[in-house]
């Protein structure tokens, strides 16, 4: 609720970050507990870095705690670096120099010693150097020309419109705009269906990234819980079909195929009935499919799992991939699928963000889309190693969380015990040489600080390595909060 004009700035500004701590949420001890919620503040962009946080009086009037309380929160907050203090100014927001970026799915530089688990991207493969060996062969009969390819190579946007009409999906090298990466895909998309103001349907958790893409185009994101473990048939379909008529959106952001937390994936028949309501509703549906490569069940049948593209008419479904995780995310090369004049639209405002892609990367692309298939055998028997030993591992090392196996994909989405905020157990981690994303960060709102995104995309000794650290911040953000902490055999301890 928004403070009378009457009110002076400083108190509507202490009620505004009130509301966006959440005065419910703050539970004992205090003062830990505000930290952590005004930092998540700045981590997602809701409160602006280099912004100034309201007084200590007025911010302690707002939330009906104590002034003593949010001077505590605030030196917390200098302590750990996400803010600093001015003489005679008060205190401003700011993001810890170890960090490198807000966002924790860029990763910084290296850390000795550290455990790094909050990206979802495996080590590049040795046919990744070989492509580019071959690429530089083939350089020469392209530089006589001026290097701008609108849209991309042709022979690139031929093989990725065979690899989309191998899978079901009836595709022409018209129909194919090569972009940077994945993301690039997504945000030319958005950008060329999207106007400020317009909803868009997301699954929920979903992808932070498209979360963020969505606040700057002034989009607003309306979320539609996805649970991997409900009723495939009827829940996730019948939940887009309440959004889509309750909200008028004018986009659906979908991951199909190992949705990226969850792993979850959408049945042939979710699939058909998603993209019928949908269209039904006038609702542009922009499947990413990033992760359909990255089936770890060896009874998987790609066939059973259709491009979203494939269930609709022309023009219904726009479908977003890259190589970035089924190859290497160091391999800048996306693309997006749709109709010619829709691809038009979306070239364009690719063009302004980032003009023509680099040739020799869409070489080297050519030459990995090739031997794609030979080199997910290996890759994916690697990642179902990985996967299995930290699902274990966790098991047995942290039984009272949920730890699912999911089918495919690059990351377990765990649920922590009751009364565990991933955020707590984060910020323990650090003090352990683990680098971990919160759970909300996949989410809208306080959503999901029950819950953990852990990748499988390091070695195993890596990861065993993780879990222990994991288990000693477990222990360390029980005991802050005064809870029990859990053994290995699940007894008790104090």
């Amino acid at each position: 609720m928004s403070a009378p004009d009457d009110v002076p700035e400083a108190r509507r500004c202490a009620e505004r970050v009130a509301a966006l701590v959440g005065r419910g949420t703050l539970h004992p001890p205090v003062a830990a507990s505000l930290a952590l919620g005004l930092r998540a503040l700045v981590a997602d962009g809701r409160l602006p870095v280099g912004g100034r946080l309201p007084a200590e009086r007025e911010l302690a009037a707002a939330l009906g705690v104590s002034r003593v309380t949010v001077t505590s929160a605030y030196r917390r907050l200098r302590e750990s670096g996400w803010a600093s203090s001015r003489q005679g100014a008060g205190t401003w927001t700011s993001v810890p120099d170890r960090s490198g970026v807000v966002a924790a799915f860029v990763p910084g530089s290296p850390r000795d010693g550290t455990v790094d688990l909050t990206y979802a991207s495996p080590a590049g493969p040795p046919e990744v150097a070989d492509a580019y060996a071959a690429a530089l062969e083939a350089l020469p009969r392209m530089l006589p020309g001026h290097g701008y390819v609108a849209g991309g190579l042709a022979d690139l946007r031929a093989r990725v419109a065979e690899r989309m009409t191998a899978r079901g999906l009836a595709t022409t090298a018209e129909q194919v705009l090569v972009t940077t990466g994945a993301s690039g895909a997504i945000s030319s998309a958005l950008r060329a269906v999207l106007s400020p103001g317009d909803r868009v349907l997301v699954e929920h958790p979903t992808w932070p990234n498209a979360l963020d893409k969505l606040g700057v185009l002034g989009a607003r994101a309306v979320p539609v819980p996805r649970d991997p473990a409900g009723p495939a048939a009827t829940g996730f379909p019948a939940a887009l079909h309440r959004a889509a008529r309750e909200t008028a959106p004018a986009m659906a952001y979908l991951m199909p195929d190992f949705s990226n937390p969850t792993g979850a994936v959408m049945t042939p028949d979710e699939r058909g009935r998603a993209v019928a309501s949908l269209q039904q509703h006038g609702v542009v549906v922009l499947s990413d499919e990033t992760l359909a490569d990255l089936a770890l069940d060896p009874d998987d049948d790609p066939g059973e799992r259709p491009p979203l593209a494939a269930c609709g008419p022309p023009g219904a479904v726009l479908t977003a991939g890259s190589l970035s995780k089924s190859v290497w995310a160091g391999l800048r090369v996306g693309w997006l699928r749709g109709e010619p004049a829709l691809l038009a639209q979306a070239a364009s405002w690719a063009s302004r963000d980032h003009g023509a892609l680099p040739v020799l990367d869409q070489l080297a692309a050519c030459v990995l889309l090739d031997g794609l298939d030979a080199g997910l055998v290996g890759r994916r028997e690697r990642l179902r190693e990985q996967r299995d030993a930290l699902v274990d591992a966790l098991r047995a090392r942290l039984p009272s969380w949920e730890v699912p196996r999911p089918p495919g994909g690059l990351s377990l989405w765990c649920r922590l015990p009751s009364g565990t905020s991933s955020s707590v157990v984060a910020d323990a981690a650090e003090r352990h040489g683990l680098y971990l994303a919160t759970g909300s960060r996949f989410g809208t709102g306080h959503a999901f600080d029950d819950h953990l995104r852990l990748p499988f995309t390091q070695p195993v000794p890596v990861l065993l390595e993780g879990v222990e650290r994991l288990v000693r911040a477990a222990a360390d953000a029980d005991s802050a909060w005064g809870a029990p902490t859990t053994s290995r055999s699940g007894a008790l301890l104090g």
